[in-house]
């Protein structure tokens, strides 16, 4: 039984996570960690969890964690996780980082959208971006794991077949890009009352949305990003535009999208045609896409689905910790 803690257990990628954990064939659950409700009973916190976890959340200790404690999950807010990584590093333990800590691989372009130097520069070469349908190989034999952002995930998957393939003109590609209300965390913001949301659809942070170089990185082609908050509790949907090279037909793009995620086990390609849903794939760990033309065959147009704590976040950090931990990367994960 692999032995696994969980630092920041009291948000939403953390209360995520130990739902997906608790049911979790190979996992024991040793700590999990919280400095505003150290003390109380987990299930206080996410009364869904009432008689299925008996775990009392803790003040972190980083030493005493690490002695039972095999890999770390860390749901702590950006510019705090590396501290803690480096030194759950020192004492022997992996790290599975759902901040946006490591996910940058370069440092200027870390000091330009997160506002300051990298703390621990020396770890950024070895973190590994933790999206395994690009770098499954290098996630089994790391150390440290850079969960992806929620609207990278979805956007890389939804036009990753375009981009390996060579078809995109270059500066053509453009992310609208859809998420609900947790994707914000758990915090009192007015922005992010009920009323605030409720009935209401806004795009923010366009044109400097940090996911934005994440996508870049990873795609090796420059996007336009555009973010807006939705009036639901989960789930992200994006639609993507690039014109192509060469023109392609509905067909032709359907099955360069299934050739490429054949034997994926969370990326399904729709039929040509079909276009996924929202709640398709709400509170699962999978992802969407529908593909088809537009503009006489020179321009494809994709759309994908996730639900932002599962693939998103949490789902796809246990999906990192199967594989980082040897075991069958479905396990635990619907």
């Amino acid at each position: 039984m692999n032995r696994v803690s969980i630092v920041g257990a009291t948000g939403y990628t953390g209360g995520e996570l130990l739902r997906i954990l608790l049911r979790h064939p190979g996992i024991r659950v040793t700590h999990a960690t919280s400095e505003t409700f150290a003390g109380k009973d987990l299930s206080s916190v996410h009364p869904d969890l009432l008689g299925r976890c008996g775990l009392v959340a803790e003040k972190l200790n980083v030493r005493a964690v690490a002695r039972d404690t095999d890999a770390a999950f860390l749901c702590l807010p950006h510019g705090r996780s590396a501290d803690t990584a480096k030194r759950f590093l020192d004492l022997g333990v992996r790290v599975i980082d759902l901040s946006a800590d490591f996910r940058l691989k370069s440092l200027p372009g870390y000091r330009k959208w997160y506002g300051s130097a990298h703390p621990h520069p020396r770890l950024v070469p070895e973190a590994v971006y933790g999206l395994p349908e690009i770098h499954r190989r290098k996630i089994a034999g790391a150390r440290l794991v850079a969960n992806p952002g929620c609207y990278a995930t979805a956007s890389i998957l939804a036009l990753l077949p375009l981009a390996k393939s060579g078809r995109i003109k270059p500066g053509s590609v453009v992310i609208d890009a859809k998420s609900g209300v947790s994707g914000a965390g758990r915090k009192v913001e007015a922005r992010y009352l009920f009323c605030e949301t409720n009935e209401n659809f806004l795009a923010y942070a366009v044109g400097r949305h940090r996911h934005a170089p994440e996508i870049e990185q990873e795609l090796g082609a420059q996007v336009t990003f555009v973010p807006h908050l939705l009036p639901v509790n989960r789930g992200i949907l994006v639609t993507a535009y690039a014109d192509l090279k060469s023109p392609d037909s509905n067909a032709g793009l359907s099955e360069l999208y299934r050739d490429f995620y054949r034997g994926e086990a969370f990326v399904k390609v729709l039929s040509p045609g079909a276009f996924p849903e929202l709640r398709a794939v709400q509170n699962s760990n999978f992802c969407h896409i529908g593909v088809a033309t537009a503009a006489r065959g020179r321009r494809a147009v994709v759309v994908g689905v996730i639900d932002n704590l599962g693939k998103g976040a949490s789902g796809q950090a246990v999906q990192n910790m199967n594989i980082l931990l040897g075991m069958d990367e479905k396990s635990g994960l619907a």
